[in-house]
């Protein structure tokens, strides 16, 4: 099994892109396992086949405890750490070639607190994996929202500690050109030609914005632009993946599907 562990910030698309890249892989003959890791979510886009809301509900929690939404979701997190020997077990059972971990909206869960890594890092044991990190296309083009979202991705790579990928979501919403800006941005950083006009000395410091996208550019390619809705750039998207993966080679040629 190869971990997919989808992550970023609330409304970037994550269960959008568990579900697109998960029909992607489907309709190349190979298998999928989609685990919701979300205890507070109301609604997905797709049907999870390991849903952790059958161990913990975080609206059970927060009546219960008598918490409010944040905190009955970090309650929740803690609590499925009682639970990890089961939803592993019912991941295992499905003998995927790939399993998608769908996290949740409350990126802190993974970046800044303990609970959320001991639980991936448990469900996930010695298989490979790797995160993507979704950067929403239109919040990329303001200073202030990239600054945050890259802390979001180093302190989310750090704290994982394994390979990391950057997709740049929604890029359909964005135009050719602002798309290739973008793209030079993250590879060549404060080199690049448009860095002046995404940083505005004003209001943002130039050093901290250069680091960051320095930082990042060291540990990931630029980032992949991908439409979950019109399924653009999944091809990109799973080849980037096998290369960090399985060294390029597709899975099928790896190892044979267990559920064949």
């Amino acid at each position: 099994m190869y971990y997919i562990v989808i992550a970023g910030p609330a409304g970037s698309g994550k269960s959008y892109l568990t579900k697109a890249l998960s029909e992607w892989i489907v309709d190349h003959k190979m298998d999928v396992t989609k685990v919701n890791l979300d205890p507070a979510c109301d609604w997905l886009p797709y049907s999870p086949d390991v849903d952790v809301r059958n161990y913990v509900d975080a609206r059970e929690v927060m009546g219960r405890y008598g918490l409010g939404p944040n905190g009955a979701l970090l309650v929740s997190i803690d609590l499925l750490v009682n639970h990890i020997s089961d939803i592993k077990a019912e991941i295992e059972a499905e003998r995927s070639n790939y399993v998608i971990i769908d996290t949740p909206g409350q990126l802190e869960l993974l970046a800044f607190r303990r609970s959320g890594p001991i639980v991936l890092n448990s469900i996930i044991g010695d298989s490979k994996a790797i995160t993507l990190f979704l950067i929403d296309s239109f919040l990329a083009l303001q200073p202030f929202s990239l600054i945050s979202i890259l802390l979001y991705g180093a302190a989310t790579l750090i704290q994982l500690g394994r390979p990391q990928l950057f997709v740049l979501s929604k890029a359909d919403n964005l135009s050719d050109e602002k798309k290739a800006e973008l793209l030079e941005l993250f590879e060549h950083g404060a080199e690049s030609e448009v860095f002046n006009m995404y940083v505005d000395s004003r209001y943002v410091d130039y050093s901290l914005v250069s680091s960051l996208l320095e930082y990042v550019h060291s540990h990931a390619p630029p980032p992949i632009p991908v439409s979950s809705t019109k399924y653009e750039g999944l091809d990109e998207l799973y080849a980037e993946i096998q290369r960090v993966l399985a060294g390029g080679e597709d899975y099928l040629t790896e190892e044979p599907s267990e559920a064949l």
